[in-house]
Parts: structure tokens; C-alpha cells; sequence
């Protein structure tokens, strides 16, 4: 199918990529390698504040549905498909979670944020579980609705911060 897409002999691309698995593996690594450009383009922002930044996801998202694309997210679907914590997709799925975490942490410390990293948790399932639902109900709703959830994550995290909530 991809030898036929990009009009190229299938022995040409089987040099590079003996099997699906191998086809895979580079395909996630690039779009790994692209949400790290991202993720950094972001943080290197300076018209933006943190929570702009934090919240950044779900304009893409937004984005994604505008354009009718649903993209779930292939690294939790390629999982499914490599359970084992051992095997090298596995492995990248997730690298790529730690750095979505990681992402969110270093925002929320730059916030001041009490207990960033369970505040960052916290916000990542948000943004997993909009993701499933993409894939599910296709719905601006659902990205809405994980958006304004995690606008009040952040709200809450902040109340806590200065003290309201104790």
C-alpha cells in the first residue's frame, strides 16, 4: 500500500523497512520527533503565558476537527498492538507520555503550582481521555468540554496555591 501511494518498486522500501513493525517504529518515532518541535516551538513562545501554553493542545485538537481529522492518539493505539513494556514501540509510546507529562510539570512549575506533578497527571488524563473520545463521538464538544476541565484543573491548582482552599 505505501509502495503504491508513493509509486515506488515494494523490494526499494523493503531495504528500509523489512516489516510492518520496522514501518511503524519510524513512522511513530517521526511523529514523535514533530510533537517535540512542537511542544518546544511552544515553551520558546514568548507571546504566549503559561496557561495559554498549557491549553495549547486542545486549540490544536480544535484545529484537527475543523478539518475533520480525528487523530486519537496513535502511540496509546500502537500499545494495544506491542504490550510489552520491553518492545521498542512500547518503549517510544512511552517516552512520548513522560515528555507530554514533562511538558505540562515544567509549566506548572513555572506557575508556582502546588504539587505540580500530581496537577500535571491530572491534566494529561484530560487530555487522553478527550483524545479517546475524538475517536469515538468526532465531537467539538468533547474537546470543549476537556478544555473547559482542564481549565478548571489549572483554576483549582491555583486556588490552592494562594492559599483559598486551605
Amino acid at each position: 500500500m505505501v509502495a503504491e501511494r508513493v509509486n515506488r518498486p515494494l523490494d526499494t522500501l523493503q531495504r528500509f523497512w523489512p516489516d510492518k513493525e520496522a514501518i511503524l517504529y519510524d513512522a511513530l518515532r517521526y511523529l514523535s520527533q514533530q510533537v517535540d518541535i512542537w511542544r518546544r516551538q511552544l515553551l520558546l513562545d514568548e507571546t504566549l503565558s503559561a496557561e495559554q501554553k498549557l491549553l495549547a493542545r486542545y486549540s490544536a485538537l480544535s484545529e484537527c476537527v475543523s478539518n475533520n481529522r480525528y487523530p486519537g492518539c496513535l502511540f496509546i493505539a500502537a500499545c494495544t498492538f506491542y504490550p510489552d513494556p520491553a518492545h521498542p514501540i512500547h518503549q517510544l509510546a512511552d517516552q512520548q507520555k513522560r515528555a507530554a507529562h514533562d511538558f505540562t510539570h515544567e509549566l506548572l512549575t513555572m506557575l508556582e503550582i502546588d504539587d505540580p506533578a500530581m496537577v500535571a497527571r491530572q491534566m494529561e488524563l484530560v487530555l487522553e481521555g478527550c483524545l479517546s473520545r475524538m475517536l469515538v463521538n468526532r465531537s467539538q464538544a468533547d474537546v470543549d468540554t476537556a478544555q473547559r476541565l482542564a481549565e478548571d484543573i489549572l483554576r483549582f491548582a491555583q486556588c490552592r496555591q494562594g492559599g483559598a482552599l486551605t
